[in-house]
């Protein structure tokens, strides 16, 4: 956790020393309130979610790495992204070409640089190869909740990947957010979807009839949600993230 600035003026040097190249004053304005408002919490593990979603850490599984999303990223993102039954339960289409993946992971940085709820990319440990990205929906501050979503190549699925990135971010979720509450939601189509959840120690609440509009049809989802009172209290104190360079 960063010292506390004791003035304005400080405050003002140490946001400039972030790194963060500001277009506009009022970049510079939000910029100030994030770090106002990550001080303002005195649990020294707790960030402000600006602050949280502009900065993921780096958190690492037994078999995956899980870190902020880069330009670079999209080739093997695309790879994925443009496999229809990748995109049969999510919201999003398949992408038609690599210039459309460049384009939606440009959006996906500069929304978590501007502190908004972002994503990791998920990579094989082994190799560096982004096979998925998992994150969060939104956030509610005045409800401490948030939605988690993910994705993963078809070549990885039923490897267990997708429990071990969901568990990595809800602990850190808990560890580093004022956060109470995690949802997660899936296509009852895709029962697979419900079982990483389960496997990760979410409970369902039950079924959410024609809930979304999807691809032309209404489609019946299963909410699920995780507490963190449900949290075992030592994987809240435990050391399992890493702050990484932008």
């Amino acid at each position: 956790m960063p010292r506390a600035p004791s003035n304005e003026k400080e405050r003002i040097r140490m946001i400039g020393r972030t790194g963060y190249r500001f277009r506009s004053r009022r970049d510079l304005f939000l910029m100030k309130f994030f770090w106002q408002r990550m001080l303002s919490f005195p649990d020294a593990g707790v960030q402000s979610p600006p602050v949280f979603f502009s900065c993921l850490p780096l958190l690492e599984t037994q078999d995956l790495v899980l870190r902020r999303p880069r330009m670079k990223d999209a080739a093997d993102i695309y790879a994925y992204a443009n496999d229809e039954a990748v995109a049969r339960y999510v919201l999003w289409d398949p992408h038609r070409s690599l210039s459309e993946t460049r384009s939606c992971l440009r959006d996906l940085i500069r929304r978590a640089r501007a502190g908004y709820p972002s994503s990791w990319v998920i990579t094989l440990r082994e190799t560096g190869r982004v096979i998925g990205t998992i994150g969060f929906i939104w956030y509610s501050s005045e409800n401490s909740s948030a939605e988690i979503g993910y994705s993963l190549s078809r070549d990885y699925w039923n490897r267990g990947f997708a429990t071990q990135a969901l568990r990595a971010v809800s602990a850190e979720a808990f560890r580093s957010l004022p956060l109470n509450r995690l949802e997660a939601q899936h296509d009852l189509r895709n029962p697979a979807s419900g079982k990483v959840m389960e496997k990760s120690g979410f409970r369902q609440e039950g079924i959410l009839r024609n809930r979304i509009y999807n691809k032309g049809e209404y489609v019946d989802v299963a909410l699920w949600s995780l507490l963190k009172s449900d949290l075992d209290p030592s994987s809240l104190t435990r050391a399992t993230a890493s702050r990484q360079a932008p």
